[in-house]
């Protein structure tokens, strides 16, 4: 099995440390790269930022915007767009 796995050098507290996967994983990674440069840690961050904890800013937005919502302060886009003249 290990040499099934493919090393991915990834830096910890500025200490460079490696881990392995498998071909397969490897080759999802690749094809996730937004372009030529972009690091497999950043790929893996944004992979679990869907199930990290919002921050309180971002709770506090949120409720803002749903008051915003239900008190009928925002416009459709379709409103904005005639409000400016657009003919989109």
């Amino acid at each position: 099995m290990a040499e099934s796995l493919n090393t991915i050098g990834v830096y910890v507290d500025a200490m460079a440390t490696s881990i392995q996967v498998s071909k397969e994983l490897l080759q999802a990674l690749k094809k996730r790269k937004m372009y030529d440069k972009e690091s497999y840690e950043d790929i893996i961050w944004d992979l679990m930022e869907d199930t990290m904890e919002l921050s309180e800013e971002t709770k506090r937005d949120i409720r803002k915007s749903e008051e915003d919502i239900k008190a009928g302060r925002v416009k459709s886009l379709r409103q904005i767009e005639k409000e400016l003249g657009l003919n989109v």
